[in-house]
């Protein structure tokens, strides 16, 4: 089995005494490992740091083998992002989102918003609120969408400004007034605003969060990434 592609580097650990395994978000096979000979040489160690782009040629006996990749970088983007900790804590939270997707489940979508967040990283203010749209597709990829097209209550599409913790539909402010202390605030930008607010990047993250610990972290007895509240942090 053999295959080439482009991948974004999410993480790499240690594998005997001079190897390791490689995770790659690829374009066209996912979320993919591969060991990688010799990946812990000076020459490797600088192209094997999450949020580089590699041109990744992988083979295997075998498809359900591990594999081995060989690697060149493409786009490097590690020291930048390693320059700032908004960049630390925002590369590590993409890959850690990234993550959460099935292992060889190909998502040319996912792979681009990947490449997509990792090149306006450390910008927090342009970077923040595409992560929340990320966080958004991987919950619906994994059967978990929010729906925001109208109103649970009323099925109108004007003034939603809510969200139900329980059922993820949008609600009107009218319809929701009465609960609004038991409802999820709904960031205008999420319903195609194009003014972004701080306080909505962080109501953005509020909803996603709630959703991904209920659905995905929590079901999987998995903690939220400590990187998620420090890229927060940044959020000003």
């Amino acid at each position: 089995m053999h295959w080439v592609d482009e991948g974004i580097v999410l993480g790499a650990r240690s594998y005997g005494e001079s190897s390791v395994i490689l995770e790659l978000f690829t374009r066209a096979h996912g979320r993919h490992l591969g060991l990688v000979r010799g990946g812990r040489s000076r020459r490797q160690q600088p192209v094997i740091q999450p949020g580089n782009t590699v041109h990744a040629n992988w083979s295997a006996r075998l498809d359900e083998h591990l594999g081995t990749y060989a690697i060149e970088v493409s786009v490097s983007r590690a020291a930048r992002l390693m320059e700032a900790r908004e960049g630390v804590a925002g590369i590590t939270l993409l890959a850690a989102t990234a993550r959460l997707m099935p292992e060889r489940e190909a998502h040319e979508g996912l792979y681009e918003a990947v490449a997509l967040i990792a090149d306006t990283l450390p910008d927090v203010a342009i970077a923040a609120p595409l992560m929340v749209r990320f966080e958004l597709e991987v919950l619906r990829l994994l059967g978990f969408g929010v729906d925001l097209s109208e109103c649970a209550a009323t099925g109108t599409t004007e003034d939603l400004v809510y969200v139900s913790p329980k059922t993820g539909r949008a609600v009107s402010r009218a319809a929701g007034e009465p609960w609004r202390d038991r409802l999820l605030a709904l960031p205008p930008f999420l319903r195609g605003a194009a003014a972004i607010a701080p306080e909505d990047v962080r109501a953005g993250f509020r909803l996603t969060g709630h959703f991904l610990a209920r659905h995905v972290f929590e079901p999987r007895g998995l903690p939220m990434p400590d990187a998620r509240e420090v890229f927060l942090r940044f959020v000003a």
